[in-house]
């Protein structure tokens, strides 16, 4: 068997695959907060946030697949193993049980600052080595953003 080539020079594609692994943590992590909130939600604003935070899982899991891809696409091998993800994370996590839905709000307005934070920086670190995966890391973005303004909006 033999390994997937890289069209990168090997320092660039350690540098993008890198981004790419953390980027998948924070994605895989932030379908599993969505789903978690999404099952434990309550209050007045259950219904529309229960369905808006399956509209964020859905976007999230096909941007993690997309991710994952490129990856490997670049001879990398991406790890979306949970105790992967348990270890890696960065993102706030949820309290266990319901939550009412301000908090819900509150906690995935924060959520999704701290990852386009941390996307923002991806997307300049992938410049120059990589402008394709820095393209993907822009629409990912863009796509997180989108979903925070509309979770903020609701505070």
């Amino acid at each position: 068997m033999s390994a997937i080539t890289s069209p990168l020079k090997p320092e660039d594609k350690k540098v993008v695959v890198a981004v790419l692994q953390a980027t998948l943590v924070d994605l895989i992590d932030l379908s599993l907060l969505g789903k978690q909130a999404h099952w434990n939600v309550i209050g007045q604003n259950f219904r529309s946030l229960h369905l808006q935070l399956d509209k964020i899982v859905a976007k999230v899991r096909e941007h993690a697949d997309t991710v994952a891809e490129r990856a490997v696409a670049l001879g990398g091998n991406p790890d979306g193993r949970a105790s992967t993800i348990a270890n890696a994370s960065e993102v706030p996590q949820l309290e266990p049980g319901y939550i009412n839905d301000g908090k819900v709000v509150a906690a995935m307005t924060d959520i999704l600052g701290s990852i386009i934070r941390r996307m923002r920086e991806r997307v300049a670190a992938t410049e120059k080595p990589d402008p394709v995966t820095q393209d993907i890391l822009i629409q990912i973005t863009q796509d997180l953003e989108k979903h925070h303004w509309m979770i903020e909006a609701q505070r």
